[in-house]
């Protein structure tokens, strides 16, 4: 299928402010606004970036659908996966962030539209958001649909719209109209109308909401395009109307303003769940095939152990550099669909000057949070109950604003033996009271717009059996599920991250082939299938012997979820040793780091 777009290619120009420096000025009113007269003496940018946008997101959607696709009158050409013009762009427009406050510099006389017809025949001509039509241009168009009658018109129509793009409309197969209250011309019938606004797409009485939770300053202005673009590119595919605003609804929540989903990501995202809710769009895509979760959430303390090992300075500043080595490795989305930080990494700046936060997303990665508050004693007992539901509430609706998208829950088990051997904890007691605490935490997640990660960790440095930990883990695991149930948790929007079943590590070491029999055999007889996914904590395992569990785990599947890794130490120790806190270290760190993904999401594809 061929797609013409009819539409201006402009270059958008983002510049952060220093949030450090004095930008905002107010009124007589008291109301701040953003002070444009500055120099450069007493304001500073931390941060420019350009994108193109206008037709050229339309060009980008439909590309990444697999569509033959080009943009009328403009020459754009694709390198490296992202759109470069090859003509000078024409249309600037600017945009200021400071202090999350916008202002938009825009020209004064929108540029008129170039339509310039094709010399081979098209099956659709589409008039994105961005054109500006004159009344000879819309006669142009006239002109080229009489000539070829097989093409197919799609039209935007926008509150701006002028009266000379009024001949088009009774000539188009569908109609987009933008704004929840705009009037629509009498003259669309209802089976082509589609009215679209920022949070829903309407059609024929039916409402499809729109998930733009995670649509930041950058990917707010293409949101129409991503949009509008996927159900055009649907509909050139033969998919229903129901599909396409499905793949349109994916597209939005997971875009960013560069890179779109391609047509086999939006698939996988929607198969089988056309009424997927937002969070279980969020797990699905944690949950993507062949690649895993990053833990980089290890508290102050644990992370000051670390570092005291190798006499590194325990500072925010190390602390920043050592997890930049990590979120800033190169094509780390390609390994790694979330990252699980820590409060302080959330704030944290990149070298790019976004917060880690914004980074990731601007990557097409999921930011998660642990938000448990670490282990305290049970009341007259060796065992432990995880601490921070106090004010849980709170702290998930700010995590929600600053763009984080699911959470992480430890509760920690220790099995103790007697001279015998018997089982003498875990307790019921323990069990019961760290199961509820999880499933009240993935309640609060859910409420709050995040996706929960629950884990009940058998902690592995013991002396015990493969069969007591089998024993042990299958009990947690029935009474986690139950908890959950009682709490209303949708099992669909939430991932278990568990230990593997093998021997404590003071036992014996126990050969993959067997872990992968026992851990397959113990999450097929505990976990609900309707269960987003699980994933393996390393759980302090070497990295070598991690990753040959993981591989012999997978090659016992297929399971009725997806299965994956969350590791923490098993992906970053190596890392660690190479960087040892000297940032001239960083490449060869990184190095390190990028042959632990490879040979990682090379053990998912052990699956038969």
């Amino acid at each position: 299928m061929n797609i013409l777009v009819v539409g201006n290619v402009v270059k958008d120009v983002f510049l952060n402010l220093n949030s450090h420096t004095e930008h905002l000025e107010a009124d007589k009113h008291g109301i701040q606004w953003l002070d444009v007269g500055f120099n450069s003496s007493e304001h500073h940018f931390f941060n420019r970036n350009s994108s193109l946008g206008g037709a050229a997101i339309s060009l980008e959607v439909l590309t990444k659908m697999g569509l033959q696709a080009s943009v009328s009158g403009t020459d754009l050409s694709t390198t490296d996966g992202e759109l470069s013009s090859l003509s000078p762009i024409e249309i600037y427009r600017y945009i200021l962030i400071a202090d999350e406050k916008v202002s938009y510099f825009v020209p004064s006389t929108r540029k008129t539209t170039d339509f310039t017809a094709p010399s081979t025949p098209v099956d659709y001509l589409y008039i994105d958001r961005s054109a500006e039509l004159t009344p000879e241009t819309v006669t142009q168009l006239l002109a080229f649909l009489d000539a070829s009658p097989t093409t197919q018109l799609i039209l935007y129509l926008q509150p701006t719209s002028g009266r000379a793009i009024k001949p088009l409309i009774p000539r188009a197969t569908l109609v987009f109209v933008e704004g929840a209250t705009t009037s629509a011309p009498a003259d669309i019938a209802p089976d082509k109308l589609i009215r679209i606004s920022e949070t829903s797409i309407e059609h024929s009485g039916a409402t499809v909401h729109l998930d733009t939770s995670r649509v930041n300053i950058a990917t707010h202005l293409s949101l129409y395009s991503i949009a509008t673009a996927t159900i055009v590119g649907g509909v050139a595919l033969d998919r229903p109307l129901e599909q396409c605003f499905a793949l349109a609804q994916a597209n939005v929540a997971h875009s960013t303003l560069t890179a779109s989903l391609t047509l086999d990501e939006l698939e996988l995202l929607v198969r089988d769940t056309p009424e997927q809710s937002s969070l279980e769009l969020t797990a699905a895509s944690l949950m993507l095939p062949g690649k895993g979760i990053l833990a980089a959430d290890e508290s102050g303390g644990s992370i000051k152990k670390k570092f005291a090992r190798l006499h590194i300075p325990d500072t925010y500043d190390t602390r920043r550099d050592y997890r930049n080595i990590f979120l800033a490795t190169p094509d780390l989305q390609s390994y790694i669909t979330g990252v699980i930080l820590f409060d302080e990494t959330s704030t944290q700046l990149a070298d790019t000057g976004q917060s880690f936060t914004d980074y990731l997303i601007s990557r097409r990665i999921i930011p998660g949070i642990k938000v448990d508050q670490g282990l305290a004693s049970l009341p007259h007992s060796v065992e432990t109950y995880t601490q921070g539901l106090d004010g849980l509430d709170q702290r998930l609706r700010e995590y929600y604003t600053r763009g984080l998208r699911f959470a992480k829950w430890r509760a920690a088990f220790t099995i103790y033996t007697s001279t015998s051997g018997e089982l003498l904890t875990p307790t019921d007691h323990a069990i019961t009271e760290n199961c509820r605490s999880l499933a009240q935490y993935a309640s609060a997640c859910q409420s709050a717009g995040l996706v929960p990660i629950v884990e009940p960790e058998v902690v592995y440095d013991g002396y015990y059996t493969i069969a007591q930990n089998a024993t042990v883990t299958g009990k947690i695991l029935d009474t986690l599920f139950a908890e959950l149930a009682k709490c209303g948790v949708s099992l669909g929007a939430c991932i278990l991250k568990v230990n593997m079943i093998l021997d404590g590590k003071r036992y014996q070491l126990t050969p993959p082939a067997e872990v992968g029999r026992a851990t397959a055999t113990v999450l097929r007889e505990h976990v609900p299938s309707e269960l987003a996914g699980v994933v393996f904590l390393s759980g302090g395992q070497t990295v070598e012997q991690a990753t040959a569990n993981l591989a012999a785990i997978e090659a016992n599947g297929p399971f009725p979820w997806p299965v994956s890794f969350s590791f923490a130490r098993a992906l970053q120790d190596p890392a660690l040793y190479a960087w040892a806190g000297d940032n001239k270290n960083t490449d060869s760190a990184r190095q390190a780091f990028l042959s632990r993904l490879i040979a990682n999401t090379d053990a998912l594809k052990n699956s038969p």
